[in-house]
């Protein structure tokens, strides 16, 4: 009989729960911040003149553009938009974007709070942020740009697929798309820089960084894709992974949005794992038609669009509410005491209100459990994980499966 799970996974969680343990028995977080922070920090106000260079040419036109170019490389774009690559028949890409994305959320965000370096100060600095998604951005720490890492990975990852499937490009189209890619990074730093968000060295923190992914992640994706298809307990190891990773985020030195949106991701990938590794000779395998072929036409992929838009929204309203059920409940069953910072009114307390208004997340860093004495956990950190891993897993799964019902 298979053992539940393999050696070498055993040995990297347990790699994974040993850092945890050694961070917090050592606070290497408060020893890096205090070694980095003040560096970066005299960087961020010696780049102000920079940015007010920048500012003088402002104009309600490079507001709008540079206000939209922001959005359309923004976290909940990249939510809307994977959910289509699945559809489309492109699931290898949507495969390794998402993870690649969780990966870039995951060490941008560890970064920013460790290092827990200021934004750029308004007044001087005009800082714009047209979008709620803006305003919750502005709450984040700076250091590195999540805008300019997001783009550089994603970005390079999808022209590295492009002409791996494609071998025959023209060179001067190569060349092309490379200029169009390189032209793009520069504008979404530009328009960081210009809109108030970011200085210069966050820009080129989240240049250095994002090359660095994308380096690693071109020598890693087979390996990583070939195990989420084929690979052994990868639903239990993904769980186990997902459960540590909430453990293993740093505290920083104010609370920001940041431990949401990772737990948010985290249960993205828990999702779409999970549905991929279950459903892949069905619906995820090379040979499934893809969108603009005879098999799968436009008038088809806007169908797959309509009901799966309203399906998934659907499935994270259910997943959401059962959470909000079933967490309190096991949590009180196993004597766990529990606080919600916002979604379960009940188990709000007195200051509860309070917190939800400024920036829910406070009570979400768990990596203290085996070395401080806390009264009560964040549940909302559990509902948030179960929501978006339901929504996920609906995209691979739930969906196609009704997708053949309707033959699309």
């Amino acid at each position: 009989m298979e053992s539940i799970i393999s050696t070498w996974q055993l040995s990297f969680l347990f790699g994974v729960f040993t850092w945890i343990v050694a961070s917090s028995m050592f606070n290497v977080t408060h020893k890096v911040r205090s070694f980095v922070q003040p560096w970066v920090s005299r960087r961020v106000i010696s780049g102000t003149p920079t940015i007010l260079q920048i500012q003088k040419y402002q104009h309600g036109f490079w507001d709008a553009f540079f206000s939209g170019l922001s959005c359309v490389v923004s976290v909940p774009f990249y939510t809307g938009f994977l959910p289509l690559l699945f559809w489309s028949g492109h699931g290898k890409l949507a495969r390794q974007m998402t993870l690649l994305m969780a990966f870039c959320d995951y060490t941008g965000n560890c970064i920013k709070d460790v290092v827990s370096a200021p934004r750029p100060k308004s007044p001087p600095i005009r800082i714009l942020t047209a979008t709620k998604d803006e305003k919750e951005n502005a709450l984040e720490y700076g250091l590195p740009s999540s805008h300019t890492l997001n783009t550089i990975c994603l970005s390079g990852y999808l022209l590295h697929y492009i002409f791996s499937c494609h071998e025959n490009i023209n060179a001067s189209y190569q060349v092309a798309a490379f200029t169009f890619a390189c032209l793009f990074v520069g504008l979404i730093g530009l328009g960081r820089i210009y809109l108030g968000m970011h200085s210069l060295i966050d820009i080129f923190g989240g240049l250095v960084l994002g090359l660095m992914i994308l380096a690693f992640w071109l020598q890693v994706h087979e390996y990583v894709d070939n195990f989420v298809i084929l690979g052994k307990n990868v639903t239990s190891f993904w769980i186990a992974l997902s459960f540590l990773s909430l453990f293993a985020y740093p505290t920083p030195q104010h609370p920001t949005p940041s431990f949401e949106f990772h737990t948010a991701f985290t249960g993205v990938t828990l999702g779409i794992v999970t549905g991929v590794q279950q459903t892949y000779h069905q619906f995820h395998h090379e040979n499934v038609p893809r969108v603009f072929t005879h098999n799968l036409g436009l008038p088809a992929f806007a169908g797959r669009t309509l009901i799966g838009i309203p399906t998934i929204l659907l499935v994270k309203f259910c997943s959401k509410a059962l959470a909000k059920w079933i967490l309190p409940i096991t949590a009180s069953a196993l004597g766990i005491p529990v606080r919600s910072s916002g979604y379960v009114t009940a188990l709000t307390g007195p200051l509860g209100v309070k917190k939800s208004n400024e920036v829910k997340q406070s009570g979400g860093y768990l990596q203290k459990m085996f070395f401080s004495r806390q009264e009560s956990f964040d549940v909302d950190t559990g509902i948030r994980l179960l929501q978006y891993a339901g929504l996920a897993w609906s995209v691979v799964d739930l969906v196609p499966s009704l997708f053949s019902q309707f033959n699309l």
